[in-house]
């Protein structure tokens, strides 16, 4: 598995950002009220990837990868590893989205009610979003494992 470019995570939150706020422009009065869950999920999910981005790589730092209770096992770190690169996609599609969204309608607070009541949601989940891309991204390079020292290839 290849490691994932910041470049390509931008990439995909401007196109998603760009893509929300054509169809928001268009369709915003049909929109349902923005959920405050929505945040609150991505800034949860962020918490949780920079907490086993922590352990991981203190494990990796102490030599604690193996098959030994106290230990993590490698399975657990490849599918850590999955799980950043998921979320480092999620929070790029989630935040570019939010993005748009928020390009949209803070303009517009003075005119529209719905977006005042929108603006702190969308803020708190556009910002979660890019945490959980930032996040994932960290877990997936905490997982990768080092490279083998001159004894250890010998």
């Amino acid at each position: 598995m290849k490691p994932t470019h910041l470049a390509a995570l931008i990439g995909m939150a401007g196109f998603c950002a760009a893509a929300t706020f054509i169809v928001v422009a268009q369709m915003y009065s049909y929109f349902p009220p923005v959920p405050t869950s929505v945040a609150i999920t991505l800034w949860a999910m962020a918490g949780l990837c920079a907490l086993l981005a922590v352990v991981v790589k203190g494990r990796i730092k102490d030599n604690r990868i193996g098959f030994d209770k106290s230990q993590l096992e490698p399975t657990r770190a490849a599918n850590f590893l999955v799980m950043g690169k998921a979320s480092a996609w999620t929070g790029a599609i989630f935040g570019g989205g939010y993005l748009g969204l928020a390009i949209y309608i803070i303009p517009r607070i003075s005119m529209l009610t719905a977006a005042g009541e929108d603006t702190p949601k969308v803020i708190g989940a556009l910002l979660g979003g890019f945490a959980l891309s930032a996040a994932g991204l960290w877990l997936e390079r905490a997982c990768q494992a080092p490279p083998p020292t001159d004894a250890e290839s010998a």
